[in-house]
């Protein structure tokens, strides 16, 4: 991107158009995002699946060895760069969509605004099935069944249809709705809050503050729904247990207590915090040089 010069960012803005431009960017900015924390993320996941200490976790990674870090990485990249397009892709086209008709309704944009975030959140739950896909392959307990991302969509369709893809569909939509009114709702307020910023690198310090705390906060209000996800997810066919029972599964596992429910909760909100800075920036960043 930097090796070109103006006239090749003003042609690329041109053929990407004005509404196009928020899909690729939001889409960019994931790649970048998930190459760079998925470690952190598979230490998270662990955590979250069996409700053992970052230490452990890692030393699960350690014994599997190097060539299985990565293992579950292309499910989480073909899903997020497609659900991070969408959320802020979908999210500028709803909004524009929906401004249009609130001020012949004379609907507040706030509220307006925010029926355009969660209607995007509700559109990435379409790609629920790489969240599940992943899942499965970072369960070390499945590493003898699925040996990767195709070869686990073939055996999940071919054996229990196209409804398994969709296990823990509901903790989903829960998530994704809400996180994103709050998101979008909030990222403007807190950015106005922040120092001025006067250079280049200013302004994308203050999208990553501003992206990573959102991130990071959101990550913690949310993290037993992920909790309720993972655990939903890692079982492979049977009935399809509501996200309530799974919730009170766990809960009894752990003996009721709220300390080891958010086990994971603590790497969860660093890996956030990066993560969503990264996004938060780079998007922004990229709209600038398109």
């Amino acid at each position: 991107i930097t090796s070109l010069g103006k006239g090749g960012h003003a042609l690329i803005g041109a053929n990407l158009g004005a509404r196009g431009k928020h899909y690729v960017c939001g889409s960019l900015a994931a790649f970048t995002n998930i190459i760079v924390t998925f470690p952190i993320q598979k230490v998270l996941f662990r955590q979250q699946l069996h409700g053992v200490r970052a230490t452990e976790a890692v030393r699960q990674l350690q014994r599997e060895g190097l060539r299985h870090l990565y293992r579950g990485l292309l499910p989480p990249l073909l899903q997020k760069t497609t659900t991070v397009a969408i959320m802020f892709g979908l999210y500028e086209d709803f909004s524009r969509l929906l401004l249009r008709h609130a001020h012949r309704s004379g609907a507040p944009e706030l509220v307006t605004r925010s029926v355009a975030a969660a209607l995007a959140g509700m559109a990435e739950a379409a790609l629920t099935p790489f969240e599940r896909v992943q899942t499965l392959l970072q369960d070390h307990r499945h590493n003898g069944r699925f040996n990767n991302t195709a070869h686990t969509f073939r055996t999940l369709l071919r054996d229990y249809g196209v409804r398994e893809c969709y296990r823990g569909l509901v903790p989903v939509l829960l998530r994704n709705g809400p996180s994103n009114v709050l998101f979008f709702g909030l990222r403007g307020p807190i950015k106005q809050q922040l120092p001025d910023a006067r250079t280049h690198m200013g302004h994308m310090a203050n999208d990553f503050v501003c992206g990573g705390l959102l991130g990071a906060a959101l990550g913690i209000m949310f993290y037993p729904l992920n909790v309720v996800k993972s655990r939903a997810q890692a079982q492979v066919g049977g009935e399809f247990v509501p996200c309530h029972q799974v919730l009170m599964t766990v809960w009894r596992e752990r003996g009721g207590s709220i300390m080891l429910l958010f086990r994971g909760a603590t790497l969860n909100y660093h890996r956030s915090l990066l993560s969503w800075g990264i996004i938060n920036a780079t998007y922004e960043l990229l709209l600038k040089v398109f």
